[in-house]
């Protein structure tokens, strides 16, 4: 589902260029998961933005089912982005003035698959739906990273990014709350790639990758 080849991205400095990934290589299958650890400032994140389209690469390919994001203009991006992923980042980004209910929907709505009965199984599967007339100011915190996580399998995506998803939980909630998410995509075609700080949280998933000195290693050699 996705492949990366030979992927280079560098940030300008006043001291020059500053390196962050180095010719990563990354196969994905669809419906499988892959945790990807390494040291803060690794570039954990600065590879999900660029599978994600919100950042271009130096240099490299990312291939996602038939599209090649380096030839993609800004529209062909916005449309991944849109209707090819679903992102869920540690600090929610939940809409303020939207209800639970019109949050859950909110990506569906943009991809032009809102599905009524989806959306009702995953608020009761995640235990919002007595919840979806609130608004975000008005759950905890867990509640809210459950409704991010609904927000982006609302749509169905093939391919769910989630930087730390679990980070700002204590270790009940985010055991549960990875627990859902997991019961979610068991049996999809939905492939999920996950940065974690966490071996505990990593565990869980199929495969692990470590980012260390710009590319990508095996936990098992690191």
């Amino acid at each position: 589902m996705l492949s990366i080849e030979g992927l280079y991205k560098s940030y300008p400095t006043p001291q020059g260029p500053l390196p962050v990934l180095r010719g990563v290589e990354l196969q994905l299958d669809a419906g499988a998961s892959l945790a990807l650890m390494g040291e803060s400032g690794s570039g954990k994140s600065t590879l999900l933005h660029l599978i994600a389209g919100l950042d271009r690469a130096d240099a490299g390919s990312i291939r996602a089912g038939d599209r090649a994001l380096e030839r993609l203009d800004e529209a062909g991006l916005a449309a991944w982005r849109r209707s090819g992923i679903g992102l869920v980042f540690q600090q929610f980004n939940l809409i303020a003035s939207l209800s639970v209910a019109d949050n859950l929907a909110f990506q569906a709505r943009l991809a032009g698959r809102h599905d009524p009965h989806w959306q009702a199984e995953l608020s009761e599967r995640l235990g919002l739906a007595a919840l979806l007339q609130r608004y975000p100011e008005q759950l905890s915190v867990g509640q809210q990273q459950r409704v991010a996580l609904g927000r982006a399998l609302a749509a169905r995506p093939s391919l769910l990014l989630a930087d730390e998803p679990t980070g700002s939980l204590d270790e009940r909630s985010a055991d549960e709350v990875l627990e859902l998410l997991l019961e979610l995509l068991a049996g999809s075609s939905t492939s999920l790639l996950m940065v974690t700080h966490s071996p505990r949280v990593a565990a869980r998933l199929q495969r692990r990758l470590r980012l260390q000195g710009g590319c990508l290693l095996a936990t098992e050699g690191c």
